[in-house]
C-alpha cells in the first residue's frame, strides 16, 4: 500500500510541451476588422518586442479578417502591404475577405457583404456616405471595380489558407477533427465553427485561429483562439511563440482613451 502511495506521489515524467521549430520566433495577430488603431499600435509593439529581444527567424501572421465592421479596412490592407516590405508578414485568407472578393461576382453576392460589416469597408475605399446612401444594389455593383482596384483585390486574394510550423497550425476560423490537414475543405478553413470548437480530443497539431470571439485569449489545450472582437471590444490580441514558450500582446482602447500596449502570459 505504501509504495503505491509513493508511487502515486513521486514526479510524473515531464510531458513535451507543444513548440515551434528552435531558433524561429512568430507573433500571430488576431482578426483586425478595420481597427486600423490598434493594428498600427500592434505593429509598433511587435517591433519594440522584437528588437529587444536576441535575434531569431522572426514571422508575423495575420490571421485572417482584414476588413469589414471596422472604419478603416483600406488602412490596414495598406498598412499589412507596407509592413511586408520591412519583414516576413504572411497573410492567411479569412471569411471576409472571401466575401469581399464574391462581391465582384454578382449582386446577391454584395448584398451579403454589406450585411457582414462590407459597408465600412467600401467608405473606406472612398465612397462617401452620401453616395452609398443613393445608389442602387445594381450601382453599387457596377461601380465596384472602379472603387477597388484589380490589383487590391489580386493581393487579397493571394492571402494562404494555413501556415504550418512544427507542433502548430495557423488558420483563420479552424479545421474539420475528422479529416488530415493536407484533404482540409478550404470552406471549412475559413467558416467552420461548432465541429471544431466543440472537439474536445487531441488534433494533428495546435491549432491557433481567430474567427469565433472569446473575451481572452483562449487556451483549450488542442487549439488557442486569439480573437477578441476588436472591432466592438477595443482589444486586439497576439500570440507570441517561441520554442515551447507562449506570451500575449494585446492593443487596448477603451472609453476613447488612448491606444495602450499589455503584455501577458499564456492565456485562459
Amino acid at each position: 500500500m505504501f509504495d503505491a502511495i509513493r508511487s502515486f506521489f513521486r514526479p510524473r515524467p515531464n510531458t513535451l510541451l507543444p513548440a515551434v521549430p528552435e531558433g524561429e520566433r512568430y507573433y500571430l495577430i488576431g482578426d483586425i476588422h478595420g481597427r486600423l488603431d490598434l493594428f498600427k499600435a500592434m505593429v509598433a509593439a511587435i517591433e519594440e518586442d522584437e528588437a529587444a529581444r536576441a535575434g531569431k527567424d522572426t514571422q508575423v501572421v495575420l490571421l485572417g479578417d482584414l476588413v469589414d465592421r471596422g472604419h478603416d479596412s483600406a488602412g490596414v490592407v495598406n498598412l499589412a502591404r507596407h509592413w511586408q516590405t520591412q519583414r516576413v508578414v504572411r497573410v492567411l485568407a479569412g471569411n471576409h475577405e472571401q466575401m469581399m472578393l464574391d462581391a465582384f461576382k454578382k449582386p446577391e453576392f454584395l448584398r451579403h457583404f454589406l450585411k457582414h460589416g462590407g459597408r465600412e469597408t467600401l467608405l473606406s475605399y472612398g465612397l462617401s456616405k452620401k453616395q452609398f446612401n443613393t445608389m442602387s444594389l445594381d450601382e453599387l455593383f457596377e461601380a465596384l471595380p472602379q472603387l477597388i482596384s484589380q490589383a487590391e483585390r489580386d493581393y487579397i486574394a493571394a492571402f494562404e489558407d494555413y501556415i504550418v510550423a512544427g507542433d502548430y497550425l495557423f488558420v483563420h476560423a479552424g479545421i474539420d477533427p475528422a479529416v488530415p490537414i493536407i484533404e482540409q475543405k478550404r470552406s471549412d478553413l475559413l467558416w467552420i465553427r461548432d465541429r471544431f470548437l466543440s472537439h474536445e480530443g487531441p488534433l494533428d497539431k495546435v491549432v491557433v485561429h481567430g474567427h469565433t470571439i472569446f473575451n481572452k485569449v483562449r487556451d483549450c489545450g488542442n487549439r488557442i483562439g486569439i480573437d477578441t472582437g476588436a472591432f466592438r471590444s477595443g482589444v486586439l490580441s497576439a500570440l507570441v511563440l517561441e520554442g515551447d514558450q507562449r506570451r500575449i500582446i494585446q492593443t487596448i482602447q477603451s472609453d476613447g482613451g488612448p491606444v495602450e500596449v499589455f503584455h501577458g502570459g499564456r492565456g485562459q
